[in-house]
């Protein structure tokens, strides 16, 4: 099996076992880019949660990343790997709803409404406008609308797959929709990654930070082999029995 992790720097494990968000940020690694590094990869809940279920990894998170990334990313690795649908399991964790990704100079840039991202000159004006025109009202309603969309193509093309929220929520939506068991409590505030972990008794890094250490990613992958298993996302001979 194939167990395909994307989302931003939750999935990717920024810090969760050396003080970096990217590969890039250690000089050893600095050619990886904006992957995740290494060391946290091999402390994520998407390698605990592989070797759980024996499966090859394949982590596509990035931290600072936007759901418009994540979907694009998604979409590109499935349909690369198209041959191996009945073999693949998709987890997606989901950013703050108001991140964009814009196109700029054939490169992606990640923006969110912290006022601090970093963008090239040209684009400068465009995020301070952007920060200051944020309706996270408007940006919660579009991000519900997307990810139905990419939910209802998944279950088109038969792909396998199970959501959660890191930090968001949609507890302001008034029309929700049935994911089935293929979202994790979409409209709980008491149900995303960080609340679970916090009411567990899990701290972050330090105290400027939101995320956790390796002890809390192993709680995560745990908690969601429990929900694949109650929920029987995959079938009784794709779950090892130990």
């Amino acid at each position: 099996m194939i167990l395909y992790v994307n989302g931003d720097s939750h999935a990717a494990a920024a810090e969760a076992a050396v003080p970096h968000s990217w590969a890039q940020d250690d000089s050893m690694y600095w050619g990886l880019g904006q992957q995740p590094h290494p060391d946290n990869e091999r402390a994520s809940f998407g390698c605990e949660l592989a070797n759980w279920l024996r499966a090859i990894l394949y982590l596509d998170a990035q931290a600072g990343g936007s759901n418009s990334r994540t979907i694009r990313t998604t979409r590109d690795w499935i349909k690369q790997n198209k041959q191996d649908v009945s073999d693949m399991f998709v987890l997606i964790q989901w950013s703050t709803w108001e991140r964009q990704e814009w196109w700029h100079d054939h490169t992606w840039w990640q923006v969110n409404a912290s006022g601090i991202d970093q963008v090239p000159e040209q684009l400068q004006d465009r995020y301070r406008q952007f920060v200051t025109d944020i309706d996270w009202t408007q940006c919660s309603e579009q991000a519900h609308k997307d990810i139905w969309q990419f939910h209802c193509e998944l279950e088109q093309q038969g792909v396998r797959h199970l959501m959660f929220n890191g930090n968001s929520h949609f507890g302001n939506i008034t029309q929700q929709q049935d994911w089935k068991a293929t979202y994790m409590s979409p409209y709980s505030a008491d149900q995303t990654y960080d609340s679970v972990l916090r009411r567990r008794g899990f701290c972050t890094v330090n105290a400027d930070s939101w995320h956790f250490g390796q002890d809390a990613h192993c709680f995560w992958a745990e908690h969601v082999l429990q929900y694949i298993k109650d929920n029987q996302l995959l079938g009784p001979d794709e779950i090892p029995s130990y």
